[in-house]
């Protein structure tokens, strides 16, 4: 039986799913969080096998004596995961140190969550990139923007989301940038893509091969929707593209992955962009080693008649799966936000869209800022029906 440890089994709250495909697979399922056992969900005690709660996940040394005492009691862990971006690091480095070879070490973080890092790794494959300049001094920045042109975007290079990135339109905008951006932390400032976000989203075997793909889009930008606190929306496509397909599988052999879920995003440009493509192109963004965030799971799954969890674990377990991809289909995610007046009332969309509505329900604050307050997730047919919902969630009076 293999011993497995899942990291914050509890956040996202869909994640039990995971733990549950693993115990169903037979495997030993220890989890650490730092929520009291009795307040986890019914769902996620039965999907654990055993359960060690620490005071705080970001404490270091606890965390490493939770996997200490579960290699005590249950010998060699097989696989270490969160299956979150925010503990990718932490992940690594319990691996590390404990000689759990099934997945990212911290000699391979750079490569993974530095910005800057990435680029190599595109341009070994013939992706275009954004040209980019790491922030130091105003008058650096100020150099780079006439180089390029404004806008520009400067974001933290290690950073998660849409976090603290700010779009810059201007000398006085960069100025202010720098009035308020992180002391002490590294800034990459790159030139501005006018493009719509194209995931690639997939399985990969411990041969770097896919089990399963697909790829979402993301109309409008997660920068916009936090900075100008914006309703939120994206969706599975119907059927994944021929060049996000082959990009995608070049971007998982450049940067040697193995035995994960991943989500790469690539801009599909809206325009002709000199020294980047015409329109239509994809321009490589950043490499995400973990599923896209939220109920992202959950939509795949209504999208193709299928379970991406048990994939995932059948991964980890058989290094295979049967689990079959059904009927496919669009699936929508809309985000509203608080104190907007929406044309369309919840109890209207209800009597609309229930016959086609996967999950209507709250989203917790911490996702908020990226995924609006109340969400809707919906399956249609064709792009047609899917635009006709977008219009009418998100309308305003």
């Amino acid at each position: 039986m293999k011993n497995v440890i899942f990291i914050s089994p509890n956040f996202p709250t869909n994640y039990w799913q995971f733990c549950r495909e693993l115990k169903k697979n037979g495997m030993n399922v220890l989890g650490i969080g730092d929520q009291p056992y009795d307040e986890l969900s019914q769902n996620l005690k039965d999907s654990l096998n055993e359960y060690y709660k620490v005071s705080n996940l970001e404490n270091e040394d606890e965390v490493y004596r939770a996997v200490a005492f579960f290699i005590f009691k249950h010998g060699r862990i097989d696989w270490l995961e969160s299956n979150n971006e925010y503990w990718l690091e932490r992940d690594a480095k319990l691996r590390t140190d404990f000689n759990i070879t099934s997945g990212f070490q911290t000699k391979d973080m750079p490569r993974i969550k530095y910005k800057s890092k990435m680029k190599e790794y595109y341009k070994r494959i013939g992706l275009p990139v954004a040209r980019y300049h790491m922030v130091g001094t105003l008058q650096g920045c100020l150099k780079f923007a006439k180089q390029v042109g404004y806008p520009v975007v400067a974001k933290p290079d290690n950073g998660v989301g849409a976090s603290h990135t700010f779009k810059i339109g201007s000398k006085e905008e960069m100025e202010e940038f720098f009035k308020l951006k992180w002391p002490d932390t590294p800034y990459i400032m790159e030139e501005f893509v006018d493009g719509e976000v194209n995931s690639y989203d997939a399985i990969i075997d411990s041969n770097g091969e896919p089990m399963f793909e697909t790829g979402n889009v993301t109309p409008t930008s997660i920068m916009d929707i936090v900075n100008n606190n914006d309703n939120s929306l994206f969706y599975i496509l119907k059927d994944l593209p021929d060049d996000t397909r082959e990009a995608g599988r070049k971007t998982v052999k450049s940067f040697g992955v193995k035995s994960r879920f991943v989500h790469f995003e690539f801009f599909r440009l809206l325009k002709d962009q000199k020294g980047l493509g015409k329109k239509g192109d994809l321009v490589a963004l950043e490499v995400n080693m973990r599923p896209s965030g939220g109920v992202t799971p959950d939509m795949i799954d209504f999208a193709h008649s299928t379970d991406v969890y048990k994939i995932w674990a059948d991964m980890i377990a058989f290094d295979r799966s049967t689990m079959p991809v059904g009927e496919h289909a669009y699936c929508a995610f809309a985000g509203r936000r608080d104190g907007k007046d929406f044309t369309m009332s919840h109890a209207e969309i209800v009597e609309k869209y229930g016959s086609r509505m996967k999950m209507m329900e709250r989203i917790p604050d911490v996702l908020s800022g990226a995924m609006g307050n109340q969400m809707y997730v919906a399956v249609f047919d064709t792009r047609e029906q899917l635009d006709e919902f977008y219009g009418d969630i998100l309308k305003c009076k």
